[in-house]
């Protein structure tokens, strides 16, 4: 295995156990925003990943949802964590929830971990060396078609300000694809596209730590990112579209077509 997806996967690991040793317990919680929940698991999952990194590279620079705050890429090799993607579904006992662990490298991801927490599905992916989960080759769907599409979305929850307007570009894309899904965990969401689970996936208001790891699984799953413009400001830009070829095509020209794409 490469080394560092090796390391990645070591430390995504030791955050996963961490997370399930809160399971079942009565953790803190606290509101560090409008509805933007974290817990004694999120901040206890992030110490332990970062402390196994930094022991291994310890040169290298983090940036993590909860404690570091490095907010743009370098030459450096940069670490993008998220100790528990899906807080609120944690805190509320709904089973989906993950630990999120990227590399990039000269301004390009190169490896990627995502594990889902309950059911333990381990996506992973290198750049140039494909997806799997549990060491299984994955790739996006074929469909080709809108309305046999299934798509994944995040509704507005925290950023509530183009509520209105996505509320109606949700109603349109309702009325034609087969079905839209919301787990309420954007890394999932990704790997579910990667998987072909869905066809595509589009949502606002996103962190790096949301995306910088599975954004890579469904590159190398053979499909499409993007920001809401069709360019590649989708790291710290805050919305992204993937999906399989023809589906991103879709959703970019949806989202265009209601204005939602500027800034």
């Amino acid at each position: 295995m490469n080394r560092d997806l090796e390391i990645a996967l070591e430390a995504a690991e030791r955050g996963v156990s961490v997370v399930r040793s809160y399971m079942g317990t009565d953790f803190k919680v606290e509101e560090k925003g409008f509805n933007d929940l974290v817990t004694e698991a999120d901040l206890a999952s992030e110490k332990e990943i970062i402390g196994f990194l930094k022991e291994k590279f310890p040169s290298d620079d983090i940036l993590a949802e909860e404690t570091e705050s490095a907010q743009k890429l370098s030459n450096k090799r940069l670490w993008i964590i998220d100790p528990i993607d899906g807080t609120t579904n944690f805190t509320y006992r709904f089973p989906i929830f993950c630990v999120s662990v990227g590399l990039w490298e000269n301004g390009a991801p190169k490896a990627a971990v995502v594990i889902e927490v309950n059911r333990n599905e381990v996506f992973t992916a290198t750049a140039g060396g494909g997806a799997y989960l549990n060491n299984r080759p994955i790739s996006v769907s074929t469909r080709t078609e809108p309305s046999s599409a299934l798509l994944g979305t995040g509704f507005p929850y925290s950023d509530l300000s183009l509520v209105d307007e996505y509320m109606i570009l949700f109603r349109e894309l309702t009325k034609n694809v087969k079905g839209i899904r919301r787990p309420g965990a954007a890394t999932y969401d990704l790997c579910c596209v990667a998987d072909g689970r869905f066809d595509g996936f589009y949502e606002y208001s996103l962190k790096a730590w949301d995306v910088g790891a599975a954004a890579l699984i469904v590159k190398e799953a053979g499909g499409i990112i993007s920001d809401w413009n069709g360019g590649d400001d989708w790291l710290f830009g805050q919305r992204i579209i993937a999906g399989n070829p023809s589906i991103h095509k879709y959703l970019l020209q949806m989202i265009r077509k209601f204005r939602l794409s500027g800034r």
